[in-house]
């Protein structure tokens, strides 16, 4: 097979995974406003948030598509498999059985100490709330507990599937996930739901686990409890690869812990309108990273394996530069309409005004780190290329501190309240992608000066466009008067129709090289 050849398949299974990714999200919003239409922002809804950030630390970040499980399998297995059509040698069964030991091993443990010890666990999270909120955590926690033992396994069943090129199991898992916590919170009774997100949860975890079994079976995979565990080459090797990437996977969960420990002291439903803040947030955000990150990721590892570093600088600077010029008009629409966006999509049930306020606070001060994110994931991916994690992971870790710091000065000292913890963020996000753009400059040039140049531009244009889009957004409000939904899914679709048509005239105008070139792709596909 030839690189070209190889490449173009590459990149075919990588648009394959970016659907899936963004139908994914799809039913996980629609998850999340029948969540928020049957509980709110309330104590049952932050009891279960907090509690689920644990055992999601071993189904999501651990063992997810990506995890450090998955790509531990990946990375050994391969090499060990020279026919994808042939069963499994001896020795490969054999290895995947003592890993398969080890994990639920490793991760039964955890879930006894979680089971047995869920309120202590719970106390130090959120030692600032009350009682009432530790003990409902705390039953939640029991509840989810077999999340911990399956995430590990999952995993390993992720890698091994996609060794074997069956990319759209592993990836549509995260549906199932959703589809069962819809089902369970529509069904079970009004005065049932208490617990019902966290047996739902756990049921779609099972769920996820049985229709992975059957296929990894079907290739020839049979756990043989195997306790060999020194005196392993390949084991070790799995170790010495897992090892550094689980503290790397954990560096994001320690800052989640952080923002809940500082979140418990501020109000009730705070940390669910955080939550809520961050789906809608990732909605756009995460579409539009997928969709250009997934199939850039393998042309920058080919590029870095040819040495090619100008074709590296020309695609990250095209790939980055139209993620700038699709996140601007994003950051608009928070800013002018995030509060009718968060009415018109929650606001039911018992989700009340007052919960709709503490989702779009959150929302307004997360939108400014739209800018360093897309740039961090996208330079963290050049990293990557160069078989660097360990970078990428230095800086997360360093930036734990500075989010402690924020965290305290903007909600202890300053009082900035819910905002707070998502300004925060978005610093950190900065600091991240500053540090990061530095060091990759020890590697190798960038481009940086073209795309700056072209980012300016499009700031410019976008407070143009933001100051426009705000002035309508008053006289809108001050003209129309319909009901709720009528009124805010109007603003909405107005307000994204002028922004469009100020805002891509005017980076023509300034002659941003990325709006030129995509309208003139545009044109030319019109006129075929």
């Amino acid at each position: 097979m030839t690189d070209t050849t190889k490449t173009t398949s590459v990149l075919k299974a990588a648009w394959m995974i970016a659907v899936v990714t963004i139908v994914s999200k799809l039913i996980g919003f629609i998850r999340d406003i029948i969540i928020a239409n049957y509980y709110g922002a309330s104590l049952v809804s932050d009891a279960y948030y907090y509690a689920y950030q644990i055992p999601s630390l071993s189904l999501i970040l651990l063992g997810g598509v990506g995890g450090p499980f998955h790509s531990a399998t990946v990375a050994i297995f391969s090499k060990l498999i020279p026919n994808l059509e042939e069963k499994p040698s001896n020795e490969v069964n054999k290895l995947y059985s003592t890993f398969m030991t080890a994990t639920i091993l490793f991760f039964l443990a955890l879930s006894v100490i979680m089971y047995i010890f869920p309120r202590q666990i719970m106390g130090i999270i959120i030692s600032s709330g009350s009682q009432e909120m530790i003990n409902l955590a705390a039953t939640h926690l029991q509840i989810m507990t077999p999340l911990l033992l399956i995430g590990g396994i999952v995993g390993i069943y992720y890698g091994i599937l996609i060794i074997y090129k069956q990319f759209m199991l592993p990836n549509l898992s995260p549906i199932i996930m959703s589809l069962s916590i819809i089902g369970v919170v529509m069904a079970v009774p009004s005065d049932q739901k208490g617990y019902a997100l966290a047996w739902a949860t756990t049921i779609g975890a099972i769920l996820q686990l049985i229709i992975q079994y059957p296929n990894i079976k079907k290739l020839g995979y049979k756990l043989k409890p195997n306790f060999a565990f020194a005196n392993n080459e390949h084991f070790r090797e799995i170790g010495e690869l897992l090892f550094p990437a689980v503290l790397s996977s954990t560096v994001g969960q320690i800052h989640i812990y952080v923002d809940m420990f500082f979140t418990s002291s501020i109000s009730e439903g705070a940390w669910t309108a955080i939550g809520y803040a961050n789906r809608v947030f990732q909605f756009p955000v995460g579409i539009l990273v997928t969709a250009f990150l997934v199939p850039l990721f393998p042309i920058f590892a080919r590029l870095v394996g040819e040495k090619d570093y100008e074709g590296i600088r020309n695609y990250f600077n095209k790939g980055v530069g139209v993620l700038f010029f699709g996140a601007i008009p994003i950051i608009i629409g928070i800013l002018v309409v995030g509060l009718d966006s968060v009415r018109l999509i929650f606001e039911h049930g018992v989700f009340d005004q007052n919960a709709t306020f503490m989702v779009t606070e959150a929302l307004w001060f997360l939108s400014v780190s739209i800018i360093p994110y897309v740039f961090r994931d996208s330079i963290t991916r050049v990293f990557y290329s160069f078989n660097d994690s360990a970078t990428p992971f230095t800086v997360a870790f360093s930036s734990i501190v500075l989010k402690v710091f924020l965290n305290w000065m903007l909600i202890t000292k300053m009082g900035f309240g819910i905002g707070g913890i998502t300004l925060s963020t978005s610093l950190v996000t900065l600091f991240n992608a500053v540090v990061l753009g530095y060091f990759i400059t020890r590697k190798m040039k960038m481009d940086y000066k073209s795309l700056f140049v072209n980012l300016l531009k499009m700031l410019i244009a976008g407070v143009i466009t933001g100051a426009i889009c705000h002035l309508f957004a008053i006289q809108y409000d001050n003209i129309v008067h319909l009901s709720k939904i009528p009124f805010s899914a109007l603003k909405i679709i107005l307000i994204g129709i002028i922004c469009l048509v100020v805002y891509i005239p005017l980076n023509l105008l300034f002659k941003m090289e990325y709006a030129k070139e995509l309208f003139d792709r545009l044109r030319a596909k019109i006129k075929c």
